[in-house]
């Protein structure tokens, strides 16, 4: 099992973010197949991340409040900008995942003209589409506040990692043993 790297982004006053930490998860999907996209929408579904869709990453900030995400990358490649403007880029590629808690901004910066991403949520949830406008918080806060922890992770299932990061949020980096895959960014 590939552990993830393991992000923290603090409200930005804009994008609120989460206690939660995005998992990032490199070359863990299987993208060899015919229809690589179907591929990954199985892989999720399997473990109950389902309302997928196929597509790209919006160009602007944004965040969901009602339901947490996973990006799966099953072409080419993206710098994604996590945690808003005063985040952090990463580039991903085909076999990547992210997992995106509520509440944390991500934007496309520029991405390989056959990049692919598959989107899934917990349980099927809806999803809504922030961009930290006024007005929009602090319903966001309360309904990001009220999302449990997925039962599972879109990677490994029940028995991924998911489930103990997030239950251990707020701890300091060298309790959940990860002090050199994590980063925190306030």
């Amino acid at each position: 099992m590939i552990q993830p790297r393991t992000i923290f982004f603090k409200d930005d006053g804009v994008i609120p973010n989460s206690r939660f930490a995005v998992l990032l998860y490199h070359r863990v999907l299987d993208v060899n197949a015919k229809d690589p996209a179907s591929q990954v929408q199985e892989h999720f579904a399997s473990y109950d991340w389902t309302n997928s869709w196929v597509n790209g990453i919006y160009t602007f900030h944004h965040y969901h409040s009602t339901s947490h995400e996973a990006l799966g990358i099953y072409r080419g490649s993206a710098s994604v900008r996590l945690g808003g403007e005063k985040g952090q880029t990463f580039t991903v590629q085909a076999g990547d995942v992210i997992v995106i808690p509520a509440g944390v901004g991500h934007k496309n910066l520029g991405s390989s003209d056959d990049f692919g991403v598959v989107g899934a949520y917990p349980d099927g949830r809806q999803w809504d589409l922030l961009t930290g406008q006024a007005g929009e918080r602090p319903k966001a806060d309360e309904d990001i506040a009220a999302l449990p922890i997925p039962d599972t992770d879109p990677v490994y299932g029940p028995a991924g990692p998911l489930r103990k990061l997030w239950s251990r949020s707020g701890s300091g980096s060298e309790e959940m043993g990860l002090k050199s895959r994590q980063n925190r960014v306030e």
